[in-house]
């Protein structure tokens, strides 16, 4: 079945092409110049997942996932930006995006971001139908994982350093987790990429380490040492120092 997919982009000539492509891709695609046609379209169809661009007129794209996710809102939001800085970038997850891409991009890297986010959006299947009510039993201490003072509970998608909850987003949970199952070792960008992404989008992407320096904001803790490790030229390691 293909997905539908709100497309937010002021400029043209961007717009057109992005949509010719993504229905050739099989996506249902509709197409929107400004930030208040992307609300409307958003309320009134309710679309798989949403390509925004960062500056439009009026609401603009941060704008636009801001409003959605105050709303409890969770489609899958793939921003277009032309900002460099990490700042910008961080800005964009801060209003609830889920990825970016940065201006000019390639076509084929939107698809593998679209199909990552569109995987990790997909619903659980049903649980079974319950049998006959049992007591409660005590949660098995096998579904935690745990390194360097961080614990997770995959199962219910919550995480703590010490005694503080962590407040993650989806990306930013799995990242972790596969940082605390691979504790002491060195993952390459590479890895990551595709354990996370299911794509490896290149040297030149700087999606992996906005992504780390975000979580590393919400791990690191006054006088605490810091848990993920940069190895320059290859990749990140968790492990306290």
């Amino acid at each position: 079945m293909s997905h539908t997919l709100l497309l937010a982009e002021d400029d043209r000539a961007i717009r057109n092409a992005l949509e010719r492509a993504l229905t050739l891709e099989g996506y249902r695609v509709t197409a929107v110049a400004d930030g208040v046609e992307a609300l409307a379209h958003a309320h009134r169809s309710r679309p798989d997942v949403l390509v925004l661009d960062v500056m439009m007129p009026g609401i603009d794209g941060l704008q636009v996932c801001r409003v959605l996710r105050a709303e409890g809102d969770r489609t899958p939001v793939l921003m277009l930006t032309a900002l460099v800085e990490t700042a910008d970038r961080i800005a964009g997850l801060d209003a609830g995006a889920d990825d970016y891409v940065v201006k000019p991009f390639d076509v084929e890297e939107v698809f593998a971001r679209l199909r990552a986010l569109l995987r990790r959006a997909a619903p659980v299947p049903p649980a079974p139908a319950p049998g006959p009510v049992e007591e409660p039993r005590p949660v098995s201490p096998d579904r935690f994982v745990d390194a360097a003072g961080l614990r997770m509970d995959p199962q219910a998608r919550r995480a703590w350093r010490g005694e503080r909850e962590l407040e993650l987003t989806r990306t930013e949970f799995e990242l972790l987790e596969l940082l605390i199952r691979n504790a002491g070792v060195v993952l390459e960008h590479a890895t990551i990429y595709d354990r996370i992404w299911g794509y490896d989008f290149g040297p030149g992407s700087k999606n992996l380490a906005v992504y780390v320096g975000y979580l590393r904001r919400k791990l690191d803790e006054p006088g605490a040492p810091q848990l993920i490790h940069t190895v320059r030229g290859v990749g990140y390691v968790l492990r306290a120092e």
